[in-house]
């Protein structure tokens, strides 16, 4: 392993497996946050920041994506696009649902590696020609790695709107 942050496979640290069994005691129905907002701008205008991942810098209100190289636009579930972390850290997004103009989700993992379980998802839907609700959803149902534990609690509502916020204040200008 050559990312401190990768997730050990059980041959690899036993300890592993066992300390994964902390997530068994945490209710399913804690480990997936949602939050909507309605954003004054055209639903494909909005989808078009989400499919795009060299604008997510732009919008993402936590401060964690630096960068994405231009090119990538999400078409299909299946394909992947690679983004660099503010603190340096290259992941690989594996697109798992996609239907264009309405929804996008992807689940990060190490450059070349397996998801880490967690899934990013976003919803646009329009309400009107000028308008549309945007609802993004975070979901760690199938997170098993303790050491993403923290992070993974650590995101509420308050931090997936700080994105939201972002993301209509860019659309709608």
């Amino acid at each position: 392993m050559t990312d401190p942050t990768s997730t050990p496979t059980p041959d690899e640290d036993p300890q592993a497996a066992a300390d994964a069994s902390v997530f068994d005691t945490i209710d399913d129905s804690l480990k997936v946050v949602t939050a909507e907002i309605t954003v004054n701008a055209p639903a494909a205008e909005v989808f078009e920041l989400i499919a795009d991942p060299s604008r997510h810098a732009d919008w993402d209100g936590n401060d964690n994506v630096a960068t994405s190289a231009p090119g990538q636009r999400v078409t299909a579930p299946g394909v992947s696009f690679i983004t660099t972390l503010t603190k340096g850290v290259e992941r690989e997004n594996h697109v798992v649902d996609f239907v264009e103009g309405e929804r996008i989700a992807w689940m990060p993992s190490e450059v070349g590696g397996e998801p880490f379980g967690h899934k990013w998802m976003w919803e646009v839907e329009a309400l009107g020609e000028t308008s549309a609700t945007v609802r993004q959803t975070y979901d760690w149902t199938r997170l098993l790695d303790v050491r993403r534990l923290s992070r993974a609690r650590s995101t509420t509502q308050e931090t997936l709107l700080a994105s939201m916020e972002r993301l209509k204040e860019l659309a709608e200008s």
